[in-house]
């Protein structure tokens, strides 16, 4: 079976697909990729299924072919041959924080609960990257390619669509409209959510609720009022109460913000 090694195994490197969803009943967070527009592209770039199962990496990350393998990265934009013991290098930047990549096949990994994909917060999966590490591919899916298929990064969206959430009873009145007239510093960023600073929202209800389901792109507002969006690790309930939540398609353009980045919201 042809395999990629792990030479560099970069910032935040793991294996994804499009997750593991429905089991938060269970405690068990949906995983899959950050940013699945992405990931999806990069996998028909190389002719795979929309699921196949891909590295995801903030950067830093090289992988070497143990034989000719068909590759795509969202730095590079397009499906390139390599030849045994050729190398793929996918640096941090271009304007992203999360990047990926796809090779004819898919990455191979155990399947848990429906997917492969690597959960930093309950471990399930399998874990993340080191160097030295051989990563399986599957077989050929047999579709075709289209040679001259070229996908570079169009630049990022600033603005983030939102709605109001299940708790903006328990903030000051137009504490939505403040969200959306301000601009939010990123601070720091993980696939569990991304905490925002900018002007503390104020809240009408002191105390905390009994802890409530989340979901991805829920923004939480602890007693600081410096809100956190949720991102694909989120914990399954929490005890902050939600003022908004993103719109599915505009999570990543926030997610996909580094620290000192700046985003904003708009209803």
């Amino acid at each position: 079976m042809n395999a990629l090694l792990v030479v560099g195994s970069g910032l935040a490197s793991t294996v994804q697909d499009r997750g593991r969803p429905g089991h938060a009943h269970l405690g068990v967070p949906p995983a899959g990729a950050v940013d699945p527009a992405l990931a999806a592209l990069v996998n028909r770039l190389v002719g795979n299924p929309d699921d196949a199962a891909v590295i995801e990496t903030c950067g830093g990350l090289t992988v070497e072919a143990f034989g000719a393998a068909l590759v795509a990265t969202t730095t590079e934009g397009a499906a390139r041959s390599i030849a045994p013991g050729g190398r793929v290098h996918v640096p941090a930047g271009h304007g992203r924080l999360w990047h990926y990549v796809a090779v004819r096949g898919g990455v191979v990994a155990e399947t848990v609960l429906g997917s492969r994909s690597t959960d930093t917060l309950s471990g399930l999966g399998p874990p993340p990257l080191a160097d030295g590490d051989r990563l399986d591919i599957g077989d050929d899916p047999g579709t075709p390619v289209d040679g001259a298929a070229h996908a570079p990064l169009r630049p990022l969206a600033t603005t983030a669509r939102i709605a109001p959430g299940p708790r903006a009873d328990w903030f000051a009145p137009g504490a939505v409209d403040l969200l959306t007239r301000s601009e939010w510093n990123v601070t720091t960023s993980s696939r569990v959510g991304v905490r925002l600073t900018g002007r503390a929202i104020e809240r009408v209800r002191a105390g905390e609720l009994a802890s409530e389901g989340l979901v991805r792109g829920a923004i939480q507002v602890p007693p600081d009022g410096q809100p956190v969006m949720m991102l694909a690790d989120h914990p399954t309930t929490g005890g902050y109460p939600v003022l908004a939540v993103v719109h599915p398609e505009d999570v990543a353009v926030v997610a996909q913000r580094s620290a000192g980045d700046r985003v904003r919201f708009r209803t």
